[in-house]
């Protein structure tokens, strides 16, 4: 095996489980809705999942580790993916918020950022923020 195969089969990895943490957190208010079905359905396709894995994952996401990234803007991606599904409906509940710091973590975030993140993520997705913020965001570059 080469070491671009070796390099691309961690990647294939990283996604699919990547995907199964999304699966997971879908799953954790007992049953995956509709609305949260067809947008892991469109995660799915962007992560390359086949439909075998697809139904793998949804049989026993938990079977899949969450693994540290290096990349910060993929550690973001990753969660910025995971708060969508958060907040398919609106609202993100106690269980959500535990399970999704503790993926933070696994991602490679101390505990400490994990809960500045998540917290900050939180303002944005429920609109609670200041005006001095949203003036920043919407002046800053692109």
């Amino acid at each position: 095996m080469s070491t671009e195969d070796f390099y691309e089969n961690i990647r294939k990895s990283t996604k699919l489980n990547h995907f199964a943490n999304l699966v997971t957190l879908a799953a954790i208010d007992g049953e995956i809705k509709p609305i949260e079905e067809k947008l892991l359905k469109r995660f799915s396709k962007k992560f390359d999942v086949s439909e075998e894995n697809y139904e793998k994952i949804l049989d026993n996401s938990a079977s899949f580790p969450v693994y540290a990234i290096n990349s910060k803007t993929q550690r973001l991606e990753y969660l910025f993916d995971l708060l969508r599904i958060i907040y398919v409906d609106r609202e993100m509940d106690k269980a959500e918020e535990f399970l999704i710091i503790k993926y933070a973590v696994g991602l490679g975030y101390s505990e400490d950022q994990s809960r500045s993140i998540v917290n900050k993520s939180k303002k944005l997705f429920e609109g609670n923020f200041s005006f001095d913020f949203y003036k920043y965001f919407i002046e800053s570059e692109d």
